[in-house]
Formats: structure tokens, C-alpha cells, sequence
């Protein structure tokens, strides 16, 4: 078997879930292959939704996922290539609930600044190991320790087989290491242009799942499926080049006002931002007070306990680093949101607070929180017309439908049952 005989044609939906088919492979040729239409009304528990945008009541239709020729890239399963498409009505219109056209439409937007979104992504994961019974519990590694390498860390190596497979097909990573708690991990892939950054990070994902799961490992990017021990992020870092690829925003120690209006966007959007970032029920056990995890709505120059943190470095690696999002979000949405909440802040001249002057463990400036819950977050993004205008109201109106639901179904879960609603897909 051949690394061209078939292709695996992949995009991210609603639930950031990665659905797809795999083709006959023919060669580096631009393509596409259609896909039902309701799957944007499809919730985690299978049940089907007319969700605003899915066509459930309107037929099924189809939808179109189109790929690039130039995308297609080697897959790390032997015997397969791979490529993330985009998605279109049955019209030939960019499909309002795609999170990649949200994503694409924000780079348009920057673009015609004369300005280019470059992003790095670091991701943070718990590994499962299974029981005989089926159920799950934490990866037994009693040696770790965070920033730890090595077995004592990782003593099935499923770690070093992601690097060595995400190596083989193209990846390039910054850095794996364990987080703070055991059996926490941290993934962090190196800066791109925002498109190729958000394909690489959907893709690594799936990549990572697969391979632990080769070593009996589940690796979950819930945001805090321990109660006991602390929450993982989906960190986005992001600054931007001009046209002569020069990073426009500034050494660290001195924000300029490009930086300073994106960060006064972001604080605006705060609470709005929230459910499209922070997207599951579970993602409000992690954002909460004294976290690190982006609960208030305030900036500083390399602290890690705000929300929006500016790097201390400059030059290239001059950037802001924006900690609300998890791991349960459409990387295209979240990257989309954090950018257009960035561009309304600039282009409409939101007044920034003060730097974060306390420690945010027992004690803050800023006053005012992330949402208490999913359902605060819901109605939050929902007054926010201006956010919601700029990443995409039928996206938006489809996160509120299926999120509603989703809260209802979960209503009476808690602890580990709550975890076990999602952690096989997420």
C-alpha cells in the first residue's frame, strides 16, 4: 500500500469535531466532495438538531468541502494523504457556519490593512488510560513533573511517537513537554500565517488523538476533566506582518497603538468573546478566578495571570497571547473571534484600561470576570451584535442553538459523568 492510494478529505465542524471521507487519491489535484448539510445540526450525543443553518427541516442538502491541490499533504496514517476543505452552500456561496470561511474572512478583513495575522498555537492535554471495564483514568506517569521529559514523564512513550509522527508528515513543532499537574501535556506549533497555523493545529490534534490511542492512551483537550487538578488552555498567540514582512507589533516592553487597540478590542469583547473560545459546560470549571486561565478582563507585559499577556519579547517574536480559549473550540472560530475582537478594538478606537498591576491570585484591578457559566456566555456573545456581525451571525446563531441543547442534556450530569459526556470526542 502506497502513501497516494487514497485521500483523506477532513473539515471542522460545529462541535470541533474533525468529520470527513476518505477518496480515491488523484493526484496533487484541486477537488471537492459533498457532505450533508445537517452534520451542523448534529449534537455529541448523535441527536439531530434544526439547528439555525443545518437545513434539517429544509431537505438535508448537500454542502461542498473544497480543497486546494496545493494542500494536500502526507498524512501520518501509512497509505493516505491528507487535506482540510472549505465548505460551500449548494448556491456556491462560503457556507455561513464553516469556522475556516470565519477564519478566512478575518484575514481578508486584516488584509485590507496591508496587514497579515500570524499565529502560534500552544495546546494543552490530559492523557487517559483505559480500565478493564472500559471506563477511563488518568495516564498513570507517578514520575511527573511539570516541564518534565523523558519516561518518568511519559513512560509508554506515546509522547515521543506524536513528535516522530508529526515530524514524518510535515509538522512543525515547537515543543512538547508535561504541563503543571500529572498526567497534564503541553503542544506548542511553531508561528504561520494564521490559515496554515489553524489547519496545522486542527490537524495536529487529530494526529495526536490517533496516536495515543495506538498506545492505549486517550488524550482529551477538555479544559478541566480533574476536578482536583488545574485546567488546560488552547493559548492563541498572534502578531502581524506587514507588506515588506515586518512584525508591526512592537517589542514588548513598549506596546504600540496597533497592539494597544487590539488589546482594548479584546477587553471590550471580553464576556462576549467567551462562548465562542470557551464553547462546552466544562469550560467554566476552568475559567475562574486566580486560574491563569482568562477570567478578568485585563493586559499586561509578561504575566501570566492576565488575560491578554504581552510577550517581553521584540522583532519577530514580538506578540500578544490571549489565554481565555480551550481546547474544545473550532481553532478557525477562536482564531477568527480573537482577530475580529482585536480589529474592532482598532478600528474603533476603544479606550484601553491600565496595565494589570496585582498578582491575580489574591488580588486584581481589573472587575469584571469571564461568564459564571455556558448558558451567562450564550446570552453574552448574543448582546454582543458587534462580535457576533464581524466572526459571522449564522455561525453564531448555530453555536447558541446547539449549545442550548447541549446545556440541557448535560443538566443533570456532574463530576466524572459530566467528563464522560464529551471526552471520547474532545
Amino acid at each position: 500500500m502506497t502513501h497516494s492510494e487514497r485521500l483523506r478529505v477532513l473539515f471542522c465542524d460545529h462541535l470541533n469535531l474533525a468529520r470527513g471521507k476518505y477518496l480515491p487519491s488523484k493526484g496533487p489535484a484541486d477537488g471537492g466532495t459533498n457532505f450533508c448539510r445537517s452534520t451542523f445540526g448534529v449534537q455529541f450525543d448523535k441527536d439531530l438538531m434544526p439547528a439555525p443553518g443545518s437545513m434539517m427541516l429544509e431537505g438535508l442538502p448537500d454542502m461542498e468541502a473544497r480543497y486546494l491541490g496545493t494542500d494536500i499533504r502526507q498524512s501520518w496514517q501509512d497509505g493516505e494523504k491528507v487535506v482540510v476543505g472549505d465548505l460551500w452552500d449548494i448556491d456556491g456561496a462560503p457556507l455561513g457556519t464553516c469556522g475556516r470561511q470565519a477564519l478566512k474572512r478575518a484575514i481578508a478583513d486584516w488584509g485590507d490593512k496591508g496587514l497579515t495575522p500570524m499565529i502560534g498555537i500552544e495546546l494543552e492535554a490530559t492523557a487517559f488510560q483505559f480500565t478493564e471495564d472500559g471506563k477511563v483514568e488518568p495516564y498513570d506517569n507517578p514520575g511527573g513533573i511539570v516541564y518534565g521529559t523523558g519516561p518518568f514523564t511519559d513512560p509508554a512513550g506515546f509522547t515521543d511517537a506524536i513528535w516522530d509522527r508529526a515530524q514524518e508528515a510535515g509538522f512543525r513543532l515547537d515543543m512538547i513537554t508535561a504541563e503543571f499537574d500529572a498526567p497534564q501535556f503541553e503542544f506548542t506549533l511553531s508561528f504561520d500565517e494564521a490559515l496554515k497555523a489553524a489547519d496545522d493545529v486542527f490537524l495536529f490534534r487529530q494526529l495526536a488523538r490517533e496516536v495515543a490511542l495506538e498506545h492505549g492512551v486517550l488524550l482529551s483537550f477538555l479544559p478541566k476533566p480533574i476536578a482536583d487538578r488545574g485546567g488546560l488552555g488552547m493559548h492563541i498567540n498572534f502578531s502581524f506582518r506587514d507588506k515588506n514582512g515586518i512584525n508591526v507589533i512592537g517589542p514588548g516592553q513598549d506596546p504600540g497603538d496597533l497592539a494597544k487597540g487590539c488589546m482594548a478590542g479584546l477587553i471590550h469583547h471580553h464576556r462576549g468573546m467567551s462562548a465562542l473560545l470557551a464553547p462546552t459546560v466544562t469550560s467554566y470549571d476552568r475559567l475562574q478566578p486566580a486560574g491563569l486561565a482568562g477570567y478578568w478582563d485585563n493586559w499586561a507585559i509578561d504575566h501570566r495571570g492576565v488575560t491578554t499577556r504581552i510577550a517581553s519579547e521584540g522583532g519577530a517574536k514580538a506578540r500578544l497571547e490571549h489565554r481565555m480559549a480551550d481546547g474544545t473550540a473550532n481553532v478557525y472560530s477562536a482564531i477568527a473571534t480573537v482577530l475580529q475582537a482585536a480589529k474592532l478594538g482598532v478600528d474603533n478606537g476603544y479606550a484601553l484600561p491600565a496595565a494589570e498591576t496585582q498578582d491575580c491570585f489574591e488580588g486584581q484591578d481589573s472587575t469584571i470576570g469571564a461568564p459564571a457559566s455556558l448558558a451567562e456566555a450564550l446570552d453574552e456573545l448574543g448582546k454582543d451584535t458587534a462580535l457576533c456581525g464581524a466572526v459571522g451571525q449564522l455561525l453564531v446563531d448555530n453555536l447558541i442553538f446547539m449549545k442550548t441543547d447541549e446545556i440541557e442534556k448535560t443538566k443533570d450530569l456532574t463530576g466524572d459523568a459530566l467528563r464522560d459526556w464529551y471526552i471520547h470526542f474532545l
